[in-house]
């Protein structure tokens, strides 16, 4: 039986039903504040804290439930003949059942314009405080920190007399859940207002699932969505759907690598991306003709692929994505008349994403990958091309056209895994090879892949030429120049060679490796 209560609450839905059921089943009710006002006026007994400590609420309430005769009454086992001895003695009573929930902190920190003072105001100490020791103490106290959990508590008192073991274990798991996101959103607020761009002897990281997922990477996977905890335009958490089946994870994995290539361009540009690469990628005056030269890049490997764009659909692109098969398309709008024509698909999925229409923002994010018993944690790849650092290395110098092409396609190949190699022509990736183990072979792939486009075309790496292997190639395929970040104790066999067949190089001084 719960014979005492306390009731302290920031969320009070359901709370004047759930402390009415409770006084109906014979127990006692402790609370504060608005809490107790609420219950009072709805006409609920109720004990005020300050009557059980004998000490009144100070600094603005900052003080109310700390005391002994709290905790102590939360904190003493029930098993311990000690414990209750030293109650009696100090005529303390057990408390049985904990409801508190906590100062929105993440609301009011997510705020538009909020002060550092209203922040500080709303880290709460006596809420996280009781619930730990509570929580710590589940064998003989319920503790609840979700309105959700009221009518099944409830329901299980009336049912059986009693809360469950199991039941009060979930409930402890649950409060200490909601202590460390607390704590951690209150660490990333201290680290960003300190601009503590370090990494920490201890990284504690909090996310909030969006959804469940029908499975992972693939159908014996079990797989959830989660998001970062605060500002999220211009990322795949940021999208609205408008159209088609449920994101799957392959999906939203897809489509964020999309994202993030899509946004290195000012001008009308389209993305084709499968598997996480891009397979074509284009570059003009307008969208329909950047759209046309993404898609005529690489029309097979798209097939069942993506579709990123930096300005609205057309009426005119809509028709030509409904002639083929694409999972999704991601775009800052949607012409109406195109996205009445590409609802007429039942399954494509259409995102909206605003922020595709401007330059990418470079915020500070952190890149964090997964490996065997723990994370690697780096700085996101944000650099650009600085023309003060770029070095022509070879005898002849790129023409405008070259230089064009070489900007165009060092913004792709930052975007293709490792070994990458893109071929880039007029603002088009001609040929893509990724992810290859060593560098000619991802070379051949995209010249292979690029057949005649190759002649005229740049080429452009992801890391240095450890051998003269890739120019010789690039020389045959047709390829006039090539830009790369140089590095290699044999650079001067590549430029040799690179002299030797009239191509200009050029040395960025920046590597791009993507695993």
């Amino acid at each position: 039986m719960i014979k005492q209560a306390l009731i302290s609450v920031y969320d009070k839905t359901g709370i004047v039903d759930f402390a009415r059921a409770l006084v109906g089943m014979g127990t006692e009710i402790i609370s504060t504040g608005g809490t107790a006002e609420l219950l009072s006026n709805s006409g609920i007994n109720v004990t005020m804290v300050s009557d059980i400590t004998g000490f009144p609420e100070i600094l603005d309430g900052r003080v109310k439930t700390l005391h002994p005769r709290i905790h102590g009454g939360i904190l003493a086992r029930r098993k311990e003949k000690s414990h209750i001895a030293q109650l009696e003695e100090l005529g303390i009573k057990t408390i049985d059942l904990l409801v508190v929930n906590l100062y929105p902190f993440k609301e009011t920190v997510l705020k538009e314009g909020v002060t550092h003072e209203e922040i500080l105001e709303n880290i709460d100490i006596g809420g996280p405080t009781m619930l730990r020791a509570a929580a710590k103490n589940f064998e003989d106290v319920v503790v609840v920190t979700n309105p959700e959990r009221y009518q099944e508590i409830i329901e299980e008192l009336l049912n059986t007399g009693t809360v469950s073991l199991e039941t009060r274990k979930k409930l402890a798991f649950e409060v200490f859940k909601t202590t460390s996101h607390y704590d951690a959103l209150i660490c990333d607020y201290f680290k960003k207002s300190l601009d503590d761009k370090g990494f920490d002897d201890v990284l504690t990281l909090t996310y909030e699932k969006v959804q469940d997922l029908r499975y992972g990477e693939n159908p014996h996977q079990k797989a959830a969505f989660y998001r970062e905890i605060g500002n999220v335009s211009g990322t795949i958490v940021g999208a609205e759907q408008l159209h088609g089946k449920q994101l799957s994870f392959n999906n939203i994995n897809d489509t964020s690598a999309a994202v993030e290539l899509i946004m290195e361009f000012q001008k009308p540009t389209v993305v084709g991306l499968k598997h996480t690469n891009p397979c074509g990628v284009g570059s003009a005056d307008s969208i329909n003709e950047a759209f046309e030269k993404a898609y005529r890049a690489d029309p097979v490997s798209i097939f069942g692929g993506i579709f990123a764009l930096n300005r609205p659909v057309t009426p005119e692109i809509a028709e030509k994505i409904n002639s083929i098969f694409i999972e999704i398309v991601v775009a800052p709008d949607y012409d109406e008349k195109a996205l009445e024509i590409l609802k007429q698909k039942e399954n494509i999925r259409l995102l909206k994403l605003p922020e595709l229409g401007g330059y990418f923002e470079k915020g500070y994010r952190w890149d964090i990958k997964r490996v065997t018993g723990g994370i690697l944690v780096q700085e996101t790849d944000r650099i650009d091309l600085d023309e003060e650092n770029l070095v022509v290395v070879t005898k002849r110098k790129p023409s405008e056209r070259e230089w064009e092409d070489m900007y165009f396609g060092w913004k792709v190949v930052k975007h293709v895994k490792s070994n990458g190699i893109v071929l880039a022509k007029h603002e088009q990736t001609v040929g893509i090879g990724s992810g290859q183990v060593n560098r000619i072979w991802a070379a051949e792939n995209a010249i292979r892949h690029a057949k005649d486009k190759a002649r005229g075309s740049v080429l452009v790496s992801d890391a240095f030429f450890p051998f003269p292997d890739v120019v010789k190639a690039a020389a045959e395929a047709g390829v006039t120049a090539i830009i790369q970040p140089g590095g290699s104790i044999r650079d001067e066999e590549s430029i040799k060679t690179a002299n030797e067949r009239d191509i200009a190089m050029v040395f960025t001084g920046i590597r791009h490796f993507k695993h």
